[in-house]
């Protein structure tokens, strides 16, 4: 049984950051990619970043490239979300994510990700 457990969202102001953090569990994740979802109320599901567990190989979506930074520790299990210059549009819940062999080309599609932990609220005010 994967699980998934955020931690780190908060209220910020715009141009601060955060450090969201994914405990993961239940599974050795060598064959698994890991992301971030973001999903603001009215607006679309987001996979913001992903990284593969074996080799840290990372992907991110265009909203955010050069401002969040996603990485991984293997020996602690846990998964990062470094967010910098954060915007009053970076307002979601962030969702850790899992999935399992999800190949290159499907990095990015939130659909691909089986497991999901229970979100942590990132508000960034103006």
């Amino acid at each position: 049984q994967v699980q998934l457990v955020e931690s780190g969202g908060g209220l910020v102001q715009a141009g601060g950051s955060l450090r969201l953090s994914c405990a993961a569990s239940g599974r050795t994740f060598s064959t698994y990619r890991m992301g971030w979802i973001r999903q603001a109320p009215g607006r679309a599901r987001e996979l913001v970043a992903a990284i593969t567990w074996s080799g840290g190989s990372t992907d991110y979506a265009d909203s955010v490239k050069g401002r969040i930074t996603i990485s991984r520790d293997s020996a602690k299990n846990t998964v990062y979300l470094q967010m910098n210059s954060l915007k009053p549009d970076d307002t979601a819940v962030y969702y850790c994510a899992a999935g399992r062999r999800i190949i290159n080309g499907q990095a990015m599609d939130a659909r691909q990700y089986d497991y999901w932990g229970q979100g942590t609220q990132v508000t960034v005010s103006s």
